[in-house]
């Protein structure tokens, strides 16, 4: 399997049989997502910066709720959360979604507003790699990630939606969620490549480069 990060909270995982996109994002965001085919993008909620369908080549199958999808021989489960800590009084409704496919399980936890209850975590179950908005402001903020972080115990943590210099938004940066989790000096790299064998036996934060 192999994982690049396209800016914000945008992956491209690319498995044996199929390749998902999560949140795609509209230009105004200053990302560019250049030209990406998927069979399946997931879409957490309607804001453009993470529902721009529009930009995926290949006749993609959208995943856009809670609920359970079997497309293209990769399982994916949304699971509904809030995008605040109102029960979504303010920014309205998130969908966590879990993706299995290469004998891997991915959460991607969309713009979570919120702390997560012991049922979501149970309901989570085993998350090898968790993607995770670190950069607080119109999501959890940085120790609340770290909290999450240690109730899912993945194996891999992915940060994603923070703040650089080419997003034309304010988030915090990465560097403030990498000092909360006591985690030094990492080497961004231009894609994760992993299999479930080699996944690492205590939990790594991985940076990827856009």
């Amino acid at each position: 399997m192999e994982i690049n990060w396209l800016g914000h909270s945008c992956f491209k995982i690319k498995g044996k049989q199929a390749t998902v996109i999560t949140d795609p994002y509209s230009p105004d965001t200053g990302y560019t997502l250049g030209k990406q085919s998927a069979a399946i993008v997931t879409v957490s909620h309607q804001h453009p910066g993470h529902s721009y369908t529009a930009g995926i080549n290949g006749e993609p199958h959208p995943v856009t709720g809670p609920g359970e999808y079997e497309i293209s021989n990769v399982l994916v489960i949304g699971l509904a959360s809030f995008h605040d800590n109102e029960k979504g009084k303010i920014r309205g409704k998130n969908t966590i979604y879990l993706i299995e496919m290469d004998d891997i399980t991915i959460c991607h936890l969309g713009d979570l507003g919120h702390p997560l209850t012991d049922d979501q975590t149970e309901e989570l179950g085993n998350v090898d790699i968790l993607m995770l908005p670190v950069g607080g402001i119109s999501t959890i903020n940085t120790s609340t990630a770290a909290a999450i972080v240690r109730q899912i115990e993945p194996k891999i943590v992915l940060p994603m939606h923070y703040g650089t210099p080419l997003l034309k938004r304010e988030l915090d940066p990465v560097e403030k969620f990498l000092k909360e989790i006591g985690t030094h000096d990492i080497t961004p790299q231009p894609k994760l490549t992993i299999t479930k064998n080699n996944l690492p036996l205590i939990m790594q934060v991985t940076l990827l480069e856009l």
